[in-house]
């Protein structure tokens, strides 16, 4: 059932994050759909961690690993009312939540977390593990604040050059899977006060056009390699690319975004943009590694 094929790439497992809180119960309904819909099983993980792990040697050690259990078993429940069929399995780890979702995921899993959490997830609150968590997986890293409350089902991606190919056809894939729309998004930004670079720049127009032709070369593989899709192509102008994204992305099921990974380990995990975006958008975020 796992490893299933979808426009040409090997869809890897799912996995989410469980602690007990209301952001991971939605990561982890939102994980069985997407598993759903893909004919894979579900991996929920509960992460211990160090600290916690420590205490195993204690008295309360069972207390510790009721606590997990209970909070596993709880979440299979909700998947099981669901989706009766869907094969779920589950984990306690004794590591970090970043490490034990990457470990599950593997090299091209799919991670689905909740935006903030408690207890062993503590840590993946937007901007912290959960953005290191995005920047060193190989797959796409999901993080779900709400749930879009709309009629009309849409993929919301947003592409800059070639190097957002993977994005793009995650969106895509997503978007066919799920039996949604697909709009690309293309923002770009033009100074207002670029002095005498204003020679530079012929007219508003001009930049657009160029923009739009752009997004259109781009997009036109994925038009031949999901002939049933229906894509839409936006180019948009702004003042603040996050800002513009986030708008766009009121009425989206899911945002999705192709992000950097750091070139040195102490730089920032992702871009200004996804960072900016993660901690505003209103719908579930999917980040994915960049070319």
């Amino acid at each position: 059932m796992d490893g299933s094929t979808t426009g040409g790439q090997t869809l890897g497992p799912v996995v989410a994050g469980a602690d007990g809180s209301d952001h991971a119960a939605r990561a982890v309904l939102w994980a069985a759909d997407e598993a759903d819909v893909r004919q894979q099983s579900l991996t929920i993980v509960h992460a211990i961690g160090l600290d916690q792990a420590l205490s195993l040697a204690y008295d309360n050690s069972r207390a510790v690993l009721s606590r997990a259990r209970t909070i596993l078993d709880e979440a299979t429940t909700q998947v099981s009312l669901l989706h009766p069929d869907l094969p779920v399995s589950t984990v306690v780890t004794r590591e970090e939540p970043a490490e034990s979702l990457l470990e599950a995921a593997g090299a091209n899993g799919t991670i689905v977390v909740g935006s903030r959490g408690l207890g062993g997830f503590s840590a993946l609150l937007v901007g912290s593990t959960g953005l290191r968590t995005a920047a060193r997986a190989s797959g796409p890293v999901i993080v779900v604040r709400d749930i879009a409350n709309t009629t009309e089902r849409t993929v919301m991606v947003a592409v800059r050059d070639d190097r957002d190919r993977n994005a793009l056809r995650f969106a895509a894939r997503t978007a066919s899977l799920r039996k949604a729309s697909l709009l690309v998004v293309s923002v770009w930004m033009f100074l207002q006060n670029v002095g005498s670079m204003a020679t530079m720049v012929d007219n508003l127009s001009a930049v657009a056009q160029s923009e739009a032709e752009a997004t259109t070369h781009l997009v036109s593989p994925i038009r031949k390699e999901f002939p049933d899709l229906a894509i839409a192509e936006e180019t948009m102008r702004a003042v603040s690319v996050p800002g513009a994204l986030v708008k766009a992305a009121e009425h989206a099921d899911l945002l999705v975004l192709g992000a950097r990974r750091p070139t040195h380990p102490i730089s920032s995990p992702l871009g200004r943009v996804t960072h900016a975006v993660l901690h505003h958008t209103p719908c579930p975020l999917a980040v994915v590694p960049r070319i």
